[in-house]
């Protein structure tokens, strides 16, 4: 198998690493440049039409796309630590939380990326009040996340999950961006830092 990917911070590259430490598992890896655009050279779009990164081409060249794709699949192969949960229920309650937190979260987070980042102006006619909207949504889904969270449990439930990977990436790529997490969002904060010693890299 190769992994197609690409380095820090990149936030849906950086699941997969986090996931592949948490399991122990090394694979090869071709790291492709996101700045200079080689994920959308003609020989990367043969194998992923959609052009992003991460995907996992295996060993008969059939390829997996999508981080949370990627992860599911290498979960099923190497079970042990499971990051999907081990009962229905628990797989389904990580899948409600990742789906929450990409939709409550990163939906904002990569609209302030794309209108509201100098990084991105080159590539998209830029919004600026889309991003200064979104950048207040972000907000909201951080402190509704707040909300949610125990003292000291995890996303989905008393172990840590798939789904505290993809928070903690979304929030450490917001911080990238210039949104932070607000001070008085003390459960939030907490569980930052939880999650950073869990899952470091």
């Amino acid at each position: 198998m190769m992994l197609w990917t690409a380095p820090d911070p990149a936030p849906n590259p950086r699941r997969v690493h986090l996931f592949l430490a948490a399991k122990g598992l090394e694979m090869p890896r071709t790291e492709l440049s996101l700045f200079k655009r080689e994920h959308k050279a003609e020989t990367v779009l043969g194998k992923n039409p959609r052009g992003q990164v991460p995907f996992l081409e295996l060993d008969d060249g059939r390829v997996i796309a999508e981080t949370v794709a990627i992860c599911r699949y290498l979960d099923e192969l190497h079970p042990e630590p499971p990051l999907f949960g081990g009962t229905a229920f628990e797989r389904a309650e990580t899948d409600m939380w990742i789906r929450r937190v990409e939709t409550a979260l990163g939906v904002p987070v990569g609209l302030v990326w794309q209108h509201g980042h100098p990084m991105t102006a080159r590539l998209v006619e830029q919004i600026p009040a889309m991003a200064e909207q979104a950048r207040a949504r972000a907000g909201e889904a951080m402190a509704w996340l707040d909300g949610q969270l125990g003292d000291d449990g995890w996303l989905a439930g008393p172990r840590p999950s798939m789904a505290d990977i993809v928070l903690l990436t979304t929030l450490d790529f917001a911080g990238w961006i210039g949104i932070d997490v607000p001070a008085e969002l003390a459960r939030l904060r907490a569980w930052h830092d939880r999650a950073r010693q869990r899952f470091p890299g």
